[in-house]
């Protein structure tokens, strides 16, 4: 896919790989020292390898997706299994990710079939706010969110607000959110009444831009009952008490960049221990989804958009049935 606003990554790599196949040209046509036609060609062949890695990073990998399924046993669930469809970090309005293309996500969410689809924030690009915006990008924006109402899961979906979201217009989004059929919780839960056991979920505020409080989270939620605790920022994980079967959690793009042999050089996380994927602490869990989008720089090496469809269940062993 074409991206006009990228204009200066393809002049930059058509550049490279013209300087790359002068230089070439010429160092074969001057110089016939197999030494020194060598040097050239491995020198050449470590700028051309940076040049397509760039030129990947930042016009290739970021329009894919990836599908994760994911099992997760857990000791504090009882009751019958849950699949949990989860989408994060949209951040429409970047280069990559315009409402038409969540609707694509949507679509193949549906085709996973989840019993529950949870949204995990930054729906919004950027960190304008909404009245420095032109009409065109917050129509975008807004028009992302109302695609959510296309999406089809048993239990519906649930959904909390992320940093970016609140920098445009926390409430805003809220009430597109709300128009889209989408539970958004804010330090409350909602109960998910079903014949396998009832499923709390929790929802927090955002780290950075809120006051994530669990106790107000959970305040009237039934007590023993499987419950999952969702929240945009992963470090209010570390706060997490005993409980919870599941924590899922987003943000960290799981920094858009991994470096081969060197990991992650940015994690936008006080604990950088929760950059991706699941993570077992004192016998909790939390799943970091990479999500879709990108943020500060459209680039994504190594670190490809995904969407994610977890199966939650028991790691109690079954019990036989009573005998008749």
């Amino acid at each position: 896919m074409f991206h006009a606003t990228l204009w200066p990554i393809y002049l930059i790599t058509l550049a490279g790989v013209a300087i790359v196949a002068a230089a070439g040209w010429f160092a074969f046509k001057r110089w016939r020292s197999p030494v020194l036609r060598t040097a050239v060609s491995l020198l050449l062949g470590i700028l051309a390898l940076l040049i397509g890695c760039n030129a990947y990073a930042w016009l290739i990998e970021p329009d894919t997706l990836v599908v994760r399924r994911v099992d997760i046993a857990s000791p504090h669930w009882r009751g019958a299994p849950i699949t949990i469809g989860v989408i994060a970090d949209t951040h429409v309005g970047g280069p990559h990710v315009d409402s038409a293309r969540v609707l694509r996500i949507v679509q193949r969410m549906n085709t996973l079939r989840p019993d529950l689809v949870v949204l995990l924030g930054d729906y919004v690009n950027g960190h304008e706010p909404e009245t420095r915006r032109t009409p065109a990008e917050n129509q975008d924006i807004l028009g992302g969110v109302a695609t959510f109402a296309a999406i089809n899961a048993r239990y519906g979906v649930v959904a909390v607000a992320g940093n970016h979201d609140s920098w445009y217009n926390r409430q805003a989004i809220i009430t597109a959110l709300q128009e889209a059929g989408v539970a958004a919780l804010s330090n409350r839960n909602i109960i998910i009444h079903r014949s396998g056991g009832q499923v709390v979920i929790a929802g927090l505020e955002d780290l950075w831009t809120g006051h994530p409080d669990l106790a107000a989270a959970l305040d009237g939620a039934p007590v023993d009952t499987d419950t999952i605790v969702l929240a945009h920022n992963p470090d209010s994980f570390a706060s997490l008490g005993e409980g919870p079967a599941l924590f899922l959690g987003a943000h960290s793009h799981c920094g858009q960049i991994s470096v081969p042999f060197y990991g992650r050089p940015v994690v936008p996380l006080h604990n950088k221990r929760y950059a991706c994927h699941r993570i077992d602490e004192n016998g909790k869990i939390i799943y970091v989804t990479g999500g879709i989008g990108e943020s500060i720089r459209p680039v994504r090496f190594l670190n490809p958009p995904e969407i994610v469809l977890i199966r939650l269940h028991s790691s109690a062993p079954s019990q036989p049935p009573p005998p008749t």
